[in-house]
């Protein structure tokens, strides 16, 4: 393998691109470290390297913006590009992209047109490809028996200030194991004190995990997350601290009303968020 001066991201990129199909997701995770590891050359369309109004080229593929690239100078040179470059680390031009919901093209002009890297991936790329899970993800209900997990969430948000709100969902990666995702909504503004202690209040809570169950979770504010903007979209709390209480009656309080769908909590069905 060449070094990064020679290749960038080029030749670990290279030797992969043509073998990358969505039957061997192995091979794109491979990719996608390959690249966060090397370099690209990003072509400008406008100005210079480090200029203010420098400007990346631009790419639309089925209504989502890419900003085009090569994998190395010997691509660059292929691809008859006459102007200005700018060569960067896989890693940082991944963390500039994402957060505007831009993916990056690798070498456009080579047959078949290259590839593209949705912005979702660069966005695991940014945050490091194993703590961030394999996309494109099926995300839907938890149909797991573990109401004994939630029930102990439910307890200990009760004494959990900073929590508003709790859901859930069920996750399956294109590369590993499901899991379950409970969906954390906070107080803005609480700070790290805050955060803290809803990190407290799960790992009080994951004792009533059943055996073998893999449990995740995931903030809800998160802009970028693909799984918490599924949950935005699709469910509604299985506990909410403003959540009106219900009316006593002869001095009494009703039961809860039984969620509609047993497991299902009354989720509306799962439908998969476009693009992950």
């Amino acid at each position: 393998m060449s070094t990064a001066s020679e290749g960038g991201a080029g030749r670990g990129v290279e030797e992969l691109l043509p073998h990358v199909t969505p039957e061997r997701p192995d091979l794109y995770e491979a990719l996608l470290a390959a690249l966060a590891e090397g370099q690209v050359w990003m072509l400008l369309w406008h100005g210079s390297p480090g200029e203010e109004d420098a400007q990346y080229g631009s790419l639309e593929v089925a209504g989502h913006g890419y900003a085009p690239c090569v994998t190395s100078e010997r691509e660059l040179a292929a691809s008859g590009w006459n102007r200005a470059f700018e060569v960067v680390r896989g890693r940082d031009i991944a963390a500039a992209l994402y957060r505007d919901h831009w993916g990056l093209w690798l070498n456009p002009h080579a047959a078949g047109g290259g590839m593209g890297i949705p912005w979702l991936d660069l966005r695991r790329i940014a945050g490091g490809l194993d703590r961030l899970p394999a996309g494109p993800l099926r995300i839907g209900e938890p149909s797991v028996a573990a109401q004994p997990f939630y029930d102990e969430l439910v307890r200990q948000a009760l004494r959990t200030r900073a929590l508003r709100s709790l859901r859930r969902a069920w996750v399956q990666p294109a590369v590993g194991a499901p899991y379950l995702v409970i969906g954390l909504e906070v107080d803005e503004g609480g700070g790290e004190e805050a955060a803290e202690s809803v990190r407290a209040m799960m790992r009080r809570a994951v004792t009533a995990v059943p055996e073998g169950l893999a449990v995740g979770t995931v903030a809800m504010a998160d802009a970028y997350d693909p799984v918490a903007m599924w949950l935005r979209a699709n469910t509604r709390p299985f506990y909410d601290r403003d959540a009106p209480a219900p009316a006593p009656r002869h001095g009494v309080y009703p039961p809860p009303a039984q969620p509609a769908g047993g497991e299902g909590y009354g989720y509306p069905h799962p439908h998969p968020l476009p693009g992950t």
